[in-house]
């Protein structure tokens, strides 16, 4: 496939904003369609669909990889906007409400967390705060800072609280990868402000500074819609920081390395799939990611030695949600140390 072409399919990853949009402008039913669609009607694409492994070259300079990810902002700022309006308007109704924080949160941890992933790796200041934008709107506070100091040095190791250990099951992952991740940010915010010599300002410390803003805005969802719409907000975040770090755990589970040796190609799962390729923006390429962390996502390549998974996020989000089959799934694939 060549890589004008290639480039073409990450449009593919504006669809689940799509389907949240369409679902929250229609209330009822329909706001259930970007549930089915993400998460079961691709999944089922991921296993029946043929890899696209090709490492097509693809110029650092190409406009259409960065002019979509651009298109991320509005189609995630309409998301949210149509959420809330919806909610408080009586669009959404009875139990769709939760349903229809379900589809927006993943619309949240599938569109706005993975390209905000793809910008703050940036040195542009306008990308980088972007990508802060889009963790915001997801009500991530912690990603930012850890994910960019810890994650990338430590990744593999005991340091690295985003590496799930062989055994470890998703459930006892989330938890302990959301809070030591939030502990650690604070900490190396915290020691960043001292080495530089300035005061530990609530503004200026960027945890402190995210909750005093979340609070900010969570003020507002109040005055707006009253406390039944901030739960509904507080629950959607709470799905969309949940598809994170499934995606942290399956891009590492069980994979180590010493402390004292570089990160290589065998220490992240990668997979070609369709779905993870196009609408996760080559997020599935992720071994050559830790290799060289700034790289366009459009130019990232597989390696013949990187562990693969036997699908793609899609298509492992359920199996992922069951323990046993996880493990009796993956463990037998993990490389020996």
């Amino acid at each position: 496939m060549k890589a004008k072409n290639r480039n073409i399919l990450y449009l593919f990853s504006l669809s689940p904003a799509l389907m949240c949009i369409i679902g929250n402008l229609n209330g009822t039913y329909y706001t259930s369609l970007n549930f089915i669609y993400s998460l079961v009607f691709l999944g089922i694409v991921e296993w029946i669909t043929k890899p696209i492994n090709s490492n097509e070259a693809s110029a650092k300079s190409d406009w259409m990889p960065k002019f979509i990810l651009f298109l991320h902002i509005p189609f995630q700022l309409v998301s949210i906007s149509t959420f809330i309006i919806g909610i408080n308007s009586g669009i959404i109704n009875g139990p769709w409400v939760w349903v229809a924080a379900i589809s927006t949160g993943i619309n949240s941890g599938s569109s706005a967390i993975v390209v905000s992933h793809e910008f703050i790796h940036q040195k542009n200041k306008i990308e980088q705060f972007l990508g802060r934008w889009l963790l915001f709107t997801a009500g991530n506070m912690y990603f930012f800072v850890d994910h960019l100091k810890v994650h990338h040095k430590w990744v593999g190791t005991s340091k690295d609280h985003a590496t799930a250990r062989r055994g470890e099951n998703l459930y006892y992952f989330f938890f302990k990868s959301v809070f030591g991740q939030w502990k650690g940010a604070i900490q190396l915010e915290t020691q960043r402000l001292k080495k530089e010599g300035k005061v530990n300002f609530l503004l200026n410390h960027y945890v402190y500074r995210q909750f005093i803003l979340h609070g900010i805005f969570d003020s507002l969802l109040v005055w707006y819609g009253g406390f039944f719409l901030l739960n509904l907000w507080v629950f959607h975040c709470i799905v969309a920081n949940f598809l994170l770090e499934y995606v942290n755990y399956v891009q590492h589970y069980g994979l180590s390395r010493p402390e004292n040796t570089r990160v290589t190609e065998q220490h992240s799962w990668d997979s070609d799939c369709f779905v993870s390729r196009f609408l996760l923006v080559d997020l599935s390429r992720h071994a050559d990611h830790h290799y060289y962390a700034a790289k366009p996502y459009h130019t990232l390549i597989n390696y013949d030695k990187s562990p693969k998974m036997p699908s793609g996020y899609a298509g492992l989000f359920f199996i992922a949600a069951i323990p046993p089959l996880w493990f009796a799934m993956i463990d037998k694939r993990i490389p020996a140390v």
